[in-house]
């Protein structure tokens, strides 16, 4: 009786899973990353920090 119990269980579960697994969605595709003014913004400044920085470390040799 109890070997059919499980076997019971396992047939009506199993199938209920299963559905659930496949019957999800795909996920949606990944989207660009827009650069805005922001970004732009610390482009800029890192190089001009860094030009500022090469400057001053000529002067100094």
């Amino acid at each position: 009786m109890k070997k059919f119990t499980i076997v019971l269980f396992i047939l009506i579960l199993f199938p209920l899973f299963y559905q659930s697994a496949i019957g999800q969605p795909p996920p949606p595709p990944p989207q660009d990353i827009p650069i805005d003014g922001g970004l732009l913004v610390l482009l800029v400044a890192g190089i001009v920090y860094g030009g500022r920085k090469f400057y001053k470390n000529k002067l100094e040799e």
